[in-house]
């Protein structure tokens, strides 16, 4: 059905029609711009909310409680999910918004320029009407005249009064007007002929074709509304599958709570190491009255008096007793001997830890000055060796130092533990049995600068009580996901399980130490060895290389 010959009077309202279907575009355009508003403020209000009850992420203070940690898996599920929100919105306002608009302007210049064509079309017409109209009116007053010039004329030649002259007169005067009717006449003619030819060209071959293509662009409209309302649910549709899995992550949290860990925590925590209080002895303090040998009560001799117990007694028992009260405090100490025993070994732990560490980071150091040194003396244009000794003897005072300070505190961690063994037969890490595969290497190797050197472990997280007050920090971002090429059994504090082919996020890059902070899916950090899992950090972050 066409527009050109169903329509061929209806200029006026298809001009109305073609206006009203791309204030429709314009308007599911503004639907779908209000929209994406409306993700991109959700989105933005999920991240805000996710950024506010993330806890903060200091050393000292690392969440190690199943219900936390399944808490902070939900709020990183929550923070992806922020993220396919925002996907949404990007996709709508690229993909529908802008797409929309653009074809806005499109339709708004050809409808301008087909309008214009068929009012120019119009006017053209209206000209032919006007010039056969004028040829006509023309046409009627010459023949008028001629009437009126004939009457004057049989009225002269039928009057016996007349003179010839006057008769002549008339007569050549008739036949001026007759010969002027012709010529309008004639004009008359071909003006109609070109008028009805302009019409019937103009209602059978202009006008319908410039209602076709009015009819061919409001139908094109159709179509891309069409495709747009597609393109609209699209954007939602291929967002659904990660939604799901961000919703599986949060069940998965959900149902690694175990209860029965976070108690042991707990435990771990805050025990103390000491002893429960014994029975007190009774006081006898009736022993010094002065009692007669018919009372027929048996006396204890003042010579053997029951003494109190130094041990037991009441006043110093009193700093002990913090079942129901507050723990007393006390001023930090440098060999912790203000903190009960069992949290005084872990500290010690975690300090020897933390020196182990910087000492082989200064073993690094004074072995590369020392190649750099061999280089210079080898070529001496491209440096100085004696450059570099005050830096070497500088590394050397420092590893001294840091060893003196390990020694220091392993003599008082053998105190607390009650045992002068070796700092390599008490660290658990020195043990730690990995299932490595012939003929590589442990991560846990022992420094190079030293045979006496222990085996080094991975970076502890601080033994206090955890603290669940959320702060506005942002949780540590994934940088990569890693790979694990063989099972590691975790057995230190801070260390992570994993199985083979198991994939982790990493969330901080191996520091020279040969571990890997890394993230499980449900949330649950720890370091694990970097030769043990194949690495790929994102593009966006330093190094962005793969390795194993």
């Amino acid at each position: 059905m066409s527009w050109g010959t169903e329509l061929w009077d209806q200029f006026e309202n298809l001009d109305k029609h073609t206006q009203w279907g791309i204030d429709f575009l314009e308007r599911y355009a503004k639907f779908v711009k209000e929209r994406l508003e409306i993700e991109q403020t959700y989105a933005k209000q999920l991240r805000n909310l996710v950024k506010k009850y993330c806890p903060k992420r200091s050393k000292d203070d690392e969440p190690r409680f199943s219900s936390c940690l399944s808490f902070y898996a939900i709020l990183n599920e929550l923070n992806d999910y922020a993220g396919q929100r925002e996907i949404v919105a990007e996709e709508m306002g690229h993909k529908v918004y802008g797409e929309l608009m653009r074809y806005s302007q499109e339709l708004k210049s050809e409808r301008k320029h087909h309008l214009q064509e068929g009012r120019k079309a119009q006017q053209y017409l209206d000209h032919c009407w006007k010039q056969m109209d004028n040829s006509k009116k023309k046409f009627e007053r010459e023949c008028k005249e001629a009437e009126k010039s004939q009457i004057s004329y049989e009225r002269l030649d039928n009057d016996i009064n007349a003179t010839k002259s006057e008769v002549e007169k008339s007569k050549s005067q008739l036949y001026l007007r007759t010969h002027m009717a012709d010529e309008s006449k004639n004009e008359y003619a071909a003006q109609l002929q070109t008028f009805n030819k302009e019409q019937w060209k103009h209602f059978n071959v202009a006008i319908p074709q410039i209602f076709k293509n009015l009819q061919d662009m409001d139908e094109r409209r159709t179509v891309k509304l069409g495709e747009t309302y597609r393109s609209f649910a699209e954007v939602e549709r291929r967002v659904t599958p990660i939604v799901s899995k961000c919703l599986d992550g949060m069940v998965m949290a959900a149902k690694s709570v175990d209860e029965r860990r976070d108690s042991g925590i707990v435990v771990e925590s805050f025990k103390s190491g000491f002893e429960p209080p014994g029975d007190f002895p009774f006081e006898d303090y009736s022993q010094n009255i002065y009692r007669t040998g018919s009372d027929g009560t048996i006396s204890t001799p003042k010579n053997e008096a029951v003494r109190p117990d130094p041990k037991h007694s009441m006043g110093k028992a009193k700093n002990k007793l913090w079942l129901f009260g507050k723990k007393p405090k006390a001023p930090t100490l440098e060999d912790f001997s203000h903190l009960p025993p069992e949290q005084r070994r872990k500290r010690l732990q975690q300090r020897i830890d933390e020196l182990s560490k910087e000492l082989q980071k200064e073993v690094d150091q004074r072995d590369a000055l020392n190649k750099m040194k061999d280089v210079y003396e080898k070529n001496p244009q491209m440096g100085d060796p004696v450059s570099l000794q005050p830096k070497i003897s500088e590394t050397m005072c420092t590893m001294e130092r840091l060893r003196s300070e390990i020694h220091k505190n392993e003599s008082w961690l053998s105190e607390v533990e009650g045992k002068q063994s070796s700092r390599g037969d008490r660290r658990p890490s020195a043990e730690v049995n990995h299932h490595a595969p012939h003929g590589r290497e442990s991560p846990e190797g022992s420094y190079t600068d030293d045979p006496s050197q222990e085996h080094r472990s991975p970076p502890q997280p601080d033994p206090h009580e955890f603290d669940d007050e959320f702060d506005d920090d942002d949780p540590l971002p994934a940088i990569g996901h890693c790979k694990a090429l063989y099972a590691f059994d975790g057995q230190n504090e801070g260390t992570l399980v994993m199985k083979e082919d198991e994939v982790l996020y990493i969330i901080e890059e191996d520091k020279g130490d040969g571990w890997t902070r890394a993230r499980k899916q449900g949330g649950e950090e720890g370091y694990v060895p970097t030769s043990y899992v194949e690495i790929t950090l994102e593009k966006n972050s330093k190094g962005a290389v793969t390795y194993i």
